[in-house]
């Protein structure tokens, strides 16, 4: 009966995390195993997907189909689409409220921020924002979410309870992602264009700091900051620099930037694995996906995925 228990035991798949990319030009969506870095599955969705998160609790992945005009829900282990959410016209970021009931939706043609209620499948507010919203984030405490607007070149910052504007903020030129940091006290914002991470003070918005970047041997003007994340401890961030096929790593307490990491060419987003020992990062020109030992800050290898892949999340499966 031992012998039977432990090949029993021993033939039991043991599932692995995923890291799940869009890829823009193909509309599909590759699941990258964590641990074998090897796309197990690849999964049609709607046109042109962009964005995308996973519910809390991971029993569901929410994708952007941005040229579909809609957000789709899709069953992360069959990979079945099980219905889309209204969304506005051009999904293009969005993000999950901590109460895991509220998408904040950025609409890049309508220029307004959509809240859909996901249990109900009803949009719940729409707020007028800046021209071409893209990036979006909302407070750790769930009070505040904020979109980033490219052509008006500012944060607007959203009172959750109202579903109302009570601050902007201008940023430089094209700003692209923002994300809550330090227990959501800061707010930092990338501009593409303009070439910078701004940080704010969340509590009365004012710029606290600004960080530039140089690279030896890259023209200035194709260093330009999209997607950023930052490590739990909340003391490391790193930075996507676009076309200059480069990651940005930055002291999250000091603002200084430590190095740059060699991606593929045109880095959008990334995602961490679950322990943070590896970083994906999205390479949309060169369709594949760097990863990056975090320990080292250097880059391991490649992984070939579909065309343009552009957003990342990662999936815990146990």
């Amino acid at each position: 009966m031992k012998t039977l228990a432990l090949l029993a035991l021993v033939a039991t798949p043991v599932s692995a995390d995923e890291i799940w990319v869009t890829n823009e030009r193909d509309d599909t969506v590759s699941v990258i195993d964590a641990d074998t870095l090897e796309v197990t599955r690849t999964i049609p969705v709607g046109e042109r997907p962009r964005g995308i998160t996973f519910a809390h609790d991971f029993s569901v992945a929410y994708v952007c189909a941005s040229a579909s005009n809609t957000v789709q829900v899709i069953d992360p282990v069959s990979g079945e689409i099980l219905h889309d959410l209204p969304s506005g016209e051009d999904p293009e970021q969005f993000v999950l409220h901590p109460d895991g009931k509220h998408l904040y939706i950025a609409n890049e043609d309508d220029a307004i921020t959509t809240v859909v209620d996901v249990e109900s499948r009803t949009v719940v507010a729409q707020i007028s924002v800046g021209i071409e919203p893209e990036g979006m984030a909302v407070s750790p405490d769930g009070k505040t979410a904020v979109t980033t607007s490219e052509t008006t070149n500012m944060a607007h910052w959203i009172d959750t309870e109202t579903q109302t504007l009570y601050a902007n903020t201008l940023v430089d030129s094209r700003p692209r992602d923002a994300t809550f940091v330090k227990d959501g006290t800061e707010l930092w914002v990338s501009a593409e264009i303009g070439g910078t991470v701004t940080i704010f003070n969340a509590a009365d918005q004012t710029e606290m700091a600004k960080i530039r970047f140089e690279i030896p041997g890259i023209l200035p003007e194709l260093i330009q900051p999209v997607g950023m994340v930052v490590t739990q401890d909340q003391k490391t961030a790193f930075v996507a620099l676009g076309p200059a096929n480069h990651v940005a790593v930055i002291d999250a307490e000091t603002y200084a930037v430590e190095g740059y990491i060699l991606t593929g060419r045109r880095v959008w987003h990334m995602a961490f694995n679950a322990d943070e020992t590896k970083l994906f990062t999205t390479n949309g020109v060169s369709s594949d996906v760097t990863v990056i030992d975090v320990a080292s800050q250097t880059a391991e290898t490649s992984i070939a995925v579909g065309r343009f892949p552009w957003g990342a999340a990662l999936r815990v499966t146990d």
